[in-house]
């Protein structure tokens, strides 16, 4: 059985437990929000599964009984990204620039979507949250592609390492076409000022799963260098340098 981690530093696991939890925060989201409404709609006043069974899209659980998840969970995401940390600068930018997207997704919610009529107001929200869900998204992808990949300097890259790379960036990929895929689909609904389409929802729970498997992967969630796989690495990578 693996350890929790090759370093003993109490500061490092917890840095790696932050990882872990923004992952399941962000995969557990559409899973907990649509099994809470529907508990909360047999267990409450009316006795009844809530109709639709599924909401169009994540956003859309703004105005169910599992708002107080919805708003907790992005904000607790973004809390989490702003405090991520990197190899350099450009990693702090990222970080601070996706938690702030997610606080803006949290904060600015779209228009009801069991109104009737929707004022001009909810239409500039609705680009507004809109705006700020695709451009965390995009960060977040690029935070995988790019910055997820890199490696510490002087540092040799196992196979462990080549696996984990490639799960980044699949998961960044994954994220750019849902994201391209969402705004389209909430773009359509906010021109024609109807409701999004119920595929909103499917795209949305897949960018975040890429999202938070992405991060549990980072957390050391899952392919952890083997502790003596990473010493015969080193040693390989020294033997190299004195010949």
């Amino acid at each position: 059985m693996l350890p929790r981690s090759t370093s003993k530093n109490p500061v490092v696991l917890s840095y790696y437990t932050m990882r872990r939890m923004v992952g399941l925060i962000a995969i557990l989201l559409p899973f907990g929000l649509a099994a809470g409404s529907i508990l909360a709609g047999l267990f409450g006043p009316g006795h009844h599964i809530p109709h639709p069974l599924l909401q169009r899209s994540i956003s859309d659980y703004y105005y169910t009984p599992m708002r107080d998840y919805y708003v907790g969970s992005l904000c607790a995401i973004g809390g989490f990204l702003a405090c991520s940390r990197g190899y350099d600068l450009r990693d702090e930018i990222a970080g601070y620039l996706a938690g702030a997207c997610a606080l803006g997704v949290a904060l600015c919610p779209v228009f009801n979507p069991y109104g009737s009529y929707y004022t001009q107001l909810d239409l500039e929200f609705g680009f507004i949250h809109t705006a700020f869900a695709a451009l965390m998204f995009l960060v977040l992808a690029y935070i995988c592609i790019f910055q997820f990949r890199k490696s510490s300097p002087g540092k040799p890259v196992t196979p462990r390492k080549q696996h984990r790379n490639r799960i980044y960036a699949s998961c960044g990929l994954i994220m750019v076409a849902c994201m391209i895929v969402i705004v389209g689909l909430t773009l359509r609904s906010l021109l024609e000022r109807r409701h999004p389409s119920p595929w909103l929802f499917w795209c949305e729970s897949l960018a975040l799963c890429a999202f938070g498997f992405a991060w549990l992967t980072k957390g050391a969630g899952f392919m952890r260098d083997k502790p003596h796989n990473h010493n015969h690495a080193v040693a390989r990578h020294q033997v190299a340098i004195s010949s």
